[in-house]
């Protein structure tokens, strides 16, 4: 790993042999259940996180129309999902469980060259999707992203850039948009912090030069002009959001932190396809739609074939970046 990259990452022994013996006690308790009477929907972080809330949002959808008659959230955190997501991997025929999961996941997998991917297990639904953000103080004199990419170039490793988890969107955007700019992605000095909390703390103390971060993180210091958002990775500026892509200001990166769910392996097509009907009737629903917009999240719903094919490219680009990023 690069020495300019800092990570703030802590992977306790403890907290994975109690989330195994969690998941285990909640994979020998659903035995017997369909998804229809009980689902239970685990979220591979600690509560209180991204993936955490996604899964909550989704329970209350469910209830809030009834079409399950027990719908619970329990929580495998660590390493970016991959503890979750080898646990889950052995669950074979686990047919009242999803798990969700989302681009964060296939950073942390590429990342710890993780034996355990998405190819082990049954991918169902993607969701939303959320795009992060290039801020930097708004006492800066850094104006816009033009400002920001000829300070970056002029000296890589001086310019800090803050940002969540090793592996996460934030760190991927960041090696994309300096391969992009022509600059070598591994000279980058990303430092990584475990919560939007600390890398805005951060930022706004002067030690990093800019950050990168879901939009939704960082809305409120935009909007009360703590922070200046100098281009966002949407494909397209987002409605009710006047902050300007990455694109639109030639710079071709884009990037969605976009989360869905995943079956456990051995699941039947019919088993799948109740999967699908459950996450369709929840999404369509008044709850759900008005999680999107709370969280500041973009409807990007992709099944079956499609949402296959989707994860196998963003795996291929994921490699790429990492590879770049010398990690």
């Amino acid at each position: 790993m690069s020495k300019r990259i800092t990570g703030k990452i802590a992977y306790g022994a403890v907290v994975a042999v109690v989330a195994g013996l969690a998941f285990t006690n909640a994979a020998a308790s659903g035995g017997e259940s369909s998804a229809r009477s009980k689902l239970v929907l685990m979220a591979p972080a600690a509560p209180g996180g991204g993936w955490d809330g996604f899964s909550r949002e989704a329970q209350q959808a469910i209830k809030s129309i009834g079409s399950v008659n027990n719908v619970q959230v329990t929580n495998v955190p660590g390493a970016g999902g991959t503890i979750g997501l080898s646990q889950f991997a052995q669950m074979t025929g686990r047919h009242d469980m999803l798990m969700t999961t989302g681009g964060v996941m296939i950073g942390a997998t590429e990342l710890a060259k993780s034996e355990t991917t998405l190819e082990d297990v049954v991918p169902i639904a993607r969701l939303a999707d959320d795009y992060a953000v290039l801020v930097v103080p708004a006492k800066s004199a850094i104006k816009t992203l033009d400002d920001f990419v000829e300070v970056w170039k002029k000296d890589p490793g001086g310019t800090s850039i803050s940002g969540g988890s090793l592996g996460s969107i934030d760190h991927l955007l960041t090696g994309l948009v300096a391969q992009k700019v022509g600059i070598d992605p591994a000279e980058t000095n990303y430092i990584a912090y475990s919560g939007g909390g600390e890398a805005l703390t951060s930022m706004l103390a002067g030690t990093t030069a800019g950050g990168m971060s879901g939009y939704n993180e960082v809305a409120d210091q935009i909007e009360v002009g703590t922070l200046r958002a100098l281009a966002i990775s949407s494909p397209e500026r987002l409605e009710g959001v006047d902050v300007p892509t990455f694109k639109e200001q030639g710079v071709d990166a884009e990037m969605a932190n976009w989360r869905g769910f995943a079956g456990a392996p051995g699941i039947t097509e019919e088993q799948e396809q109740e999967f699908v009907e459950i996450i369709t009737e929840f999404r369509e629903s008044e709850h759900w739609q008005s999680a999107l917009e709370r969280n500041s999240w973009t409807d990007n719903f992709m099944v079956g074939d499609e949402f296959d094919q989707f994860i196998d490219n963003e795996t291929a680009v994921t490699a790429e970046i990492v590879k770049g990023l010398g990690l």
